[in-house]
């Protein structure tokens, strides 16, 4: 994949630039989008503690407040050139809604794209729900 869905660039732009990161100055945002064709977007918020909120999880808190549970695609973008992929938490947040397959496409500050990567590439041997006995939506 070299090109985005410019609708996809310009919601990923607007909500990165809503982002509250004071204390970092590292705007991201982040957009998922489900099988039902929804998106639900997120950007990072930053607390004088250190304990903000990252664009991934917002973005998920969305989706789940709207009554999905399926990421189908995820989109991550950052404030500069380089990657800006989910952190470990939100990796790990992220496979809760996600099947091995789901993508999650990182871009450029300027909505370029940069990397994919399948769900499984980006965390492997997984930690989830079957772990503990519980259906998961990572072996639908």
């Amino acid at each position: 994949m070299s090109t985005i869905d410019p609708s996809v660039v310009e919601r990923l732009l607007a909500v990165r630039d809503q982002a509250y990161t004071p204390y970092s100055e590292h705007p991201v945002g982040a957009l998922i989008e489900t099988a039902a064709g929804r998106r639900y977007a997120g950007c990072n918020v930053e607390i004088a503690n250190y304990k903000g909120l990252c664009a991934e999880a917002g973005a998920i808190a969305a989706m789940v407040a709207n009554g999905e549970r399926r990421i189908d695609t995820l989109y991550v973008i950052g404030p500069a050139e380089h990657l800006c992929t989910p952190c470990g938490d939100c990796r790990q947040r992220m496979r809760e809604f996600a099947s091995p397959a789901t993508r999650i496409h990182v871009l450029d500050g300027r909505g370029q794209w940069l990397k994919s990567y399948t769900m499984d590439a980006l965390l492997p041997d997984s930690f989830g729900p079957e772990n503990i006995g519980k259906p998961s939506p990572m072996h639908d």
